[in-house]
């Protein structure tokens, strides 16, 4: 190997590495990327994704941008779409088993996911493959020969199943195909690399096994971290409120984005956005010297993230109205004005009502957490009752605001 082709290597490494957690394993996969050059055939790379149909958030994407790499990379990006599985239902990793979807609500979700996943891929260089189109075909004696290749005691390792087994919580036989199809999906597709979270590690060491009972070359498993949320702490999901969507507003993105501790600027630089690594690296140097301000690098963060998703005509708009708003302390130019019935209405229906807050249950914890205002006027009693009033301003947060035209 010369050193021009071992110079690449190293590249493409270096840029697959970014953000990662683990990858295993490593000299594997220096070999696969070797091969590939010296054939000039790029690698099969998987992802499969679950047809749940949810609104992406910026932690869905964290594996959508390690593929996107992978295609500026030269490889090929396989989107498996788990048409099949979806219909079986996968353990979620707590106490119980996501529900199993009809067909008909699968693909209607798959679609949705597609959509989203292109503001991420590069559709021209993504191929999207169904796995009912293999697992369909299987009959009763090839499901049996392919559970042969596992023991209950292997399927027990998993950490959802352990702690189901050790706490009398029923698990169905089911379940225990999930990530037997799973991992028969890298069969199909003769995977060369399969990308997932650190909670799918077991499912991709499951495709590695599967292949080796296959006689086909092993994949390699790369697992990339789970993206916190907010709050610093847990995992960015929408059920904790703490979360980023790409489909929200560039003034929502941007300011929620300005909310994050400073100490993970770096990690969603790594995992959600395009900035090269050497860059990222730059990034990284100047924060720990003090050279670079945390809250500049954090309106850069913001801007990469709302340009991403609207354009950077749109970052530049909603740097400026988080600016005004939030550092000078000014109400919005264009705050919503919501048509309204004259009378007295109960806080929590208000805000409802306003949609301002999705339910009851969320405008009582805003109006606890002291975070509704009426005429910048804090409300701190969730059994207020309101004279509704022509141009009465509510704010929920740093960044919903409604207006009352009656």
């Amino acid at each position: 190997m010369d050193s021009k082709m071992r110079k690449e290597i190293e590249k493409q490494l270096e840029v697959i590495r970014m953000g990662t957690a683990e990858i295993v394993p490593e000299e594997e996969l220096a070999k696969k990327l070797a091969r590939s050059l010296e054939t000039s055939k790029p690698l099969n790379v998987k992802l499969g994704v679950d047809p749940s149909g949810a609104d992406l958030t910026l932690g869905h994407t964290v594996v959508l941008n390690k593929l996107r790499h992978f295609q500026e990379l030269g490889h090929r990006a396989q989107l498996l779409i788990g048409d099949f599985t979806g219909m079986i239902g996968d353990p979620t990793g707590k106490s119980e088993t996501r529900k199993q979807l009809t067909r008909e609500q699968v693909l209607e979700n798959a679609k949705s996911y597609a959509d989203q996943a292109f503001q991420i891929l590069d559709p021209e260089k993504t191929e999207i493959l169904y796995n009912s189109t293999w697992l369909a075909k299987l009959n009763f004696a090839d499901v049996i020969k392919l559970t042969s290749t596992m023991t209950v005691a292997r399927m027990l390792e998993r950490e959802d199943f352990q702690k189901r087994f050790s706490g009398n919580l029923p698990i169905s036989l089911h379940e225990f195909l999930y990530p037997l199809m799973q991992g028969y999906d890298s069969v199909a597709m003769q995977a060369d690399i399969e990308l997932g979270g650190t909670d799918q590690k077991f499912n991709l060491l499951m495709g590695r096994m599967l292949q080796k009972e296959f006689g086909q070359e092993q994949q390699i498993a790369i697992m990339m971290p789970i993206l916190e949320g907010l709050d610093g702490v847990q995992k960015m999901s929408k059920s904790l409120g703490n979360y980023i969507g790409i489909n929200e507003s560039p003034n929502d993105q941007y300011g929620k984005t300005m909310s994050i501790p400073d100490e993970l600027m770096v990690k969603y630089f790594e995992l959600v956005t395009a900035v090269p690594v050497q860059e990222i690296d730059r990034i990284r140097k100047g924060l720990a010297e003090g050279t670079l301000h945390p809250r500049d690098v954090k309106m850069r963060l913001a801007r990469e993230i709302v340009g991403r998703y609207h354009g950077l005509e749109a970052a530049n708009v909603a740097e400026e109205y988080f600016k005004t708003v939030f550092q000078q302390g000014a109400l919005p130019a264009d705050i919503p004005e919501v048509s309204y019935h004259a009378g007295t209405v109960w806080i929590v229906k208000l805000l409802t009502d306003l949609k301002l807050c999705p339910s009851s249950g969320e405008a009582r914890r805003m109006i606890q957490q002291g975070a509704v205002k009426l005429n910048g006027e804090k409300i701190s009693d969730v059994d207020t009752q309101i004279e509704v009033q022509d141009g009465m301003i509510f704010q929920v947060g740093k960044r919903k605001f409604a207006k009352i035209r009656l």
